[in-house]
C-alpha cells in the first residue's frame, strides 16, 4: 500500500525542488535586468527623483515578465516529460511555483543594492543613492515569509497556464 504513494510524492517532491532552483535563477536574471532608478538624500530621507510611478516600477514590471516566463517554461518542461499524474504534477506545480516566486523576488532584492531609506540617515543632503531592488508592495524582510503583492502571482500564473496546456490541450497519446 505504501508503495503507490512513493512514485507519486518522489515527483512531487522534485518539482517543487525543481521550481525553488529555478526561482533562484530566476531572481538572478531579474536582478541583472534591472536597471536602478536613483534618487537624492534631503534631510535624512531619501526621495526618488525623478519622482512618479513609472521611474520606481520597472523592478516590479520587470520581475512580472520574468517570473510569467520562468513559471511558464518550468512547468511546460516538467509537465511533458515527467510521468502523466496530472493532480499530484498540477499540486506541486501550486506549491512550487508560490515558493519559486517568492525565491525569486528574495534572491534579485538580496543581490541589488542596499535599501536606501536606510543609508539615507548617514548621507549629506543632495547625495545620490540607486534604489533597491523591490516589488511594490512586498516586505524585503529576508525572515518574513509573505505574499502581499500582486506580482508573487506572476510565477505561478506562468507555471498554470503551461500546465493547462500540456495537461488539457496535448494529446495523451504522446506518452506511453
Amino acid at each position: 500500500m505504501m508503495r503507490r504513494f512513493v512514485g507519486p510524492a518522489l515527483q512531487a517532491g522534485l518539482i517543487v525542488a525543481v521550481f525553488v532552483v529555478v526561482g533562484a535563477l530566476a531572481g538572478v536574471v531579474w536582478e541583472r535586468l534591472w536597471s536602478p532608478p536613483t534618487g537624492v538624500v534631503f534631510r535624512g530621507d531619501w526621495f526618488l527623483d525623478p519622482a512618479g510611478p513609472d521611474h520606481g516600477f520597472a523592478g516590479t514590471g520587470w520581475y512580472v515578465v520574468v517570473a510569467l516566463v520562468a513559471g511558464g517554461v518550468t512547468a511546460f518542461v516538467l509537465g511533458w516529460f515527467l510521468p502523466r499524474r496530472e493532480l499530484t504534477s498540477l499540486v506541486a506545480f501550486a506549491i512550487g511555483s508560490m515558493l519559486a516566486g517568492w525565491v525569486m523576488f528574495k534572491v534579485g532584492h538580496a543581490l541589488g543594492p542596499p535599501d536606501p531609506r536606510i543609508l539615507a540617515a548617514g548621507e549629506t543632503d543632495y547625495t545620490r543613492l540607486p534604489s533597491d531592488l523591490r516589488l511594490a508592495g512586498a516586505d524585503a524582510d529576508p525572515l518574513v515569509f509573505t505574499f502581499d503583492s500582486s506580482a508573487l502571482a506572476a510565477f505561478p500564473t506562468g507555471a498554470m497556464l503551461a500546465a493547462v496546456y500540456v495537461f488539457l490541450l496535448t494529446s495523451r497519446s504522446r506518452r506511453t
